[in-house]
């Protein structure tokens, strides 16, 4: 094996290590949920997986807003590391981590409205409402450790440091993974607390994981000078600049995710099950395929930095020969396990009923799913954000436009209870998420010279 696959898979192998337990805690957190019953007016597991996934889903339309945090701090530092300007790294750090604590203070003041305002576009049963409130008002507190964490993360990245990067997220997802089991069903003679402990484990491992972080920074990078000072408002500024594309880009992600989400719940609580579980079966490619996207990423940022068109271009080829292995074992994965992962995913025989009529669609997934995610990682790395940005914005009109124009052309109702109707509506939600990721590789594709490659080359 070659210097330049070694150094892939010195930083791919630890975000995939890192990244294999975080489907497990989105697993782990349905698995708990799907074999509770009783509670909130006697619910069933259907209800219990949708207060979760409805839940869950107010904090995406709340994190992925700030996604830019982890991006633009690992860009940044990977360029900074690049030029071996160390000091800049670690100024990078303190204005990123600055930005995100400000964020945090204003998430917990605004907490009572933000979900009240989320349900006048999010419609769900009355029980999976409640559900889903009671899960966010716990977990709304863990918003300071999880945005600092993102720019821990972005930082770790910047650095070629993926391991410490593992390490915090290991401790993370071990953390919500028991905390979350223990106080939900108990340990021992002990009952546990039910669902709230779902939400209070995670509160648990988040700032579990920012202590871990902390002692990382301080004990491997205490040689480096951190230091508060006067802000550079023209670095500000590029950071603002690039944050604002990639907040655009995650606002079209958060459609797409709502979208997906809340026409699901159209069709009754049943498909709303369903398609969560095919949502986080199908994401297990994507968390392997990020340790090579975090690997083109870091890399690519690097050499950049350096001003190294040569290496950056073997590393674009290397980096999509590997992430293109991992989509064709997870169509044998799919293909092979589908119905047995669902299975571990939920006991209620009609939700897992509802997962098998659509499981065929995981097989076709992966090879533009991986393609996308590869293509993301080396974009944030030469800090491309108008590009990244454009390319959502179009994937985005795919998905709504090929979903709206089915709809029509086809005469399926907008809203069902009836089985087959639901059946129909699924697949036609399926096929617009399979043309959103379609939109987006192409146009990655077709501007990766203008928008990358001539960042290096341009530096000579």
């Amino acid at each position: 094996m070659n210097g330049a696959n070694r150094e892939i898979l010195r930083l791919a192998v630890p975000s995939i290590l890192a990244n294999i337990t975080v489907p497990l805690v989105g697993m782990v957190d349905i698995a708990v949920a799907g074999h509770l019953v009783g509670g909130i007016g006697s619910s069933g597991a259907a209800e219990f997986i949708g207060g979760i996934t409805i839940g869950s889903l107010l904090f995406d339309l709340l994190y992925w807003n700030f996604a830019f945090l982890r991006i633009s701090t690992g860009g940044l530092t990977a360029q900074a590391f690049g030029k071996k300007d160390f000091q800049e790294c670690t100024d990078i750090f303190a204005r990123s981590l600055g930005i995100s604590l400000i964020i945090s203070l204003i998430i917990l003041l605004l907490q009572s409205p933000f979900p009240k305002a989320a349900f006048l576009i999010v419609k769900t049963s009355p029980t999976v409402k409640s559900l889903a409130l009671q899960y966010f008002f716990i977990r709304i507190w863990a918003a300071p450790a999880t945005l600092s964490l993102m720019v821990f993360k972005g930082w770790f990245v910047g650095m070629q440091d993926s391991f410490s990067s593992m390490v915090t997220d290991l401790v993370v997802n071990a953390v919500n993974i028991v905390a979350s089991i223990a106080l939900t069903l108990g340990v021992g003679s002990w009952e546990g607390i039910g669902y709230p402990g779902i939400a209070i484990g995670t509160v648990i491992a988040q700032y579990s994981g920012l202590f871990t972080a902390a002692v990382i920074i301080r004990f491997k990078y205490g040689w480096m000078h951190f230091r508060v000072k006067k802000p550079d408002y023209r670095k500000m500024k590029e950071i603002m600049s690039m944050n604002s594309d990639l907040f655009i880009r995650s606002v079209c992600f958060i459609a797409i995710y709502i979208g997906y989400t809340t026409i699901a719940a159209r069709y009754g609580d049943v498909f709303l099950s369903a398609s969560s579980i095919l949502m986080k079966i199908l994401m297990l490619f994507s968390y392997f395929t990020d340790g090579f996207a975090y690997s083109g990423e870091a890399l690519s940022g690097r050499f950049i930095g350096e001003r190294n068109a040569t290496a950056l271009k073997r590393t674009i080829r290397l980096v999509f020969l590997w992430s293109m292995g991992v989509a064709v074992l997870f169509i044998i994965v799919y293909a092979a396990a589908g119905p047995g992962i669902v299975a571990l995913m939920t006991s209620d025989a009609e939700v897992a009923d509802a997962c098998d009529r659509f499981l065929w669609w995981l097989i076709v997934m992966p090879p533009l799913g991986c393609a996308a995610f590869t293509w993301d990682g080396i974009y944030e790395g030469a800090t491309a954000t108008s590009a990244v940005r454009n390319a959502m914005i179009i994937s985005t009109a795919a998905f709504f436009g090929i979903y709206f124009a089915g709809i029509y052309l086809t005469n399926i109702p907008s809203s069902s209870d009836g089985t087959d109707l639901a059946s129909d509506a699924m697949h036609l939600l399926m096929t617009a998420y399979f043309a959103h990721l379609l939109a987006r590789t192409l146009y990655l594709t077709l501007f990766y010279r203008n928008n990358v490659l001539r960042q290096a080359e341009n530096q000579r």
